[in-house]
This record gives structure tokens, C-alpha cells and sequence, in this order.
């Protein structure tokens, strides 16, 4: 499995592109950014990597911004989108209208009409690379513990790598 790679190329888009708020304001329903923000602190407290938001609303007419969210496991993944639909319902009253891609946990798409919440394995993460679909949409603030999870894909990536050279993988 070669992820060193792509996990850097998630980790470039993540760092390099800073979106000037003044020139593209976000542009989403108050109500969009709060389940986005309750989204991305679901998914940091369950440990996801390199959460980010994006505000879609003047590109798409179907939804207003995007959450995406990995995880290195298939397990993880379906943990996270668990977390995040089970507190959007909790402390929000929302409700997915549509959840795809359960069966295998690879990708798994939560669609609230208002946001889309992407919480992908880190390998599928890498090949779509959705950050750069979207990476001249405003990027919407999100809480402390969501942004502290960027560059985790790539520190997991490292540790995982550093274990299999000493031969503590089997």
C-alpha cells in the first residue's frame, strides 16, 4: 500500500490553500454552519483526520458546504459518521435524508439537504481528493479540536511506516 505519497499531496492542499475571506465570503445559511460545526466536532472527538469545511453554496444549488473527514480503517469511519449522526440528531434535531455507502465503509456520504458530510478512508480520501474539487470555495471556520486533526493522516501514515521498517508489523 503506498499512502506516503498522497497523504501528502492531502496534506498540501490542507496547508497551502488559505482562502481570503474578503474576496469569497462564506456565503451558507447560519443554519448550514452550525451543523457543520457540530458535524466536524463529532467527527474530531471520534478522532477523524484532517477535517475541513467548505462553503459550496455559490457553486452548488443542491447544498450549501461540505465536511470531509478521514479515517486510516474502515471501522473508523463508520464510527465517525455514527458520532456525527447521532449528535447532529441529539443536539440538533437533524436528520440524514440520505446515507450512502455504509455497506463498505470506504466512503460514507451523509446528506442533510443544508451539508454533505464526506467521512472517507484515508485511501479513498487520497484518490478523490476532494480538496481540490473544492479548493477555491471558502473554507468555513471550524471549531479548535476539528482543526487540530489536520496532518494527522500523515502522522499516522509516518507511524505505521516507522512500525513495518522494525518489523513491529506482521
Amino acid at each position: 500500500m503506498q499512502t506516503g505519497r498522497g497523504l501528502s499531496v492531502v496534506r498540501e492542499t490542507l496547508e497551502t490553500y488559505v482562502p481570503d475571506r474578503k474576496a469569497s465570503p462564506v456565503t451558507a445559511t447560519d443554519r448550514s454552519i452550525e451543523l457543520i460545526k457540530a458535524a466536524a466536532q463529532a467527527a474530531a472527538d471520534k478522532l477523524a483526520h484532517d477535517i475541513i469545511a467548505y462553503d459550496v453554496s455559490d457553486v452548488l444549488s443542491i447544498t450549501d458546504a461540505f465536511l470531509v473527514a478521514s479515517a486510516p480503517n474502515d471501522r473508523q469511519v463508520k464510527a465517525i459518521v455514527d458520532e456525527v449522526e447521532e449528535r447532529l440528531l441529539k443536539e440538533l434535531g437533524a436528520k440524514p435524508v440520505r446515507r450512502e455507502g455504509d455497506r463498505d465503509s470506504r466512503w460514507v456520504l451523509l446528506d442533510y439537504i443544508d451539508i454533505v458530510v464526506h467521512v472517507q478512508h484515508s485511501e479513498e480520501r487520497i484518490f478523490y481528493a476532494l480538496e481540490r474539487l473544492w479548493k477555491d470555495c471558502p473554507e468555513i471556520e471550524l471549531p479548535k479540536d476539528a482543526v487540530e486533526t489536520r496532518g494527522k493522516a500523515d502522522e499516522h501514515a509516518r507511524s505505521l511506516a516507522a512500525a513495518d521498517e522494525d518489523g513491529d508489523l506482521s
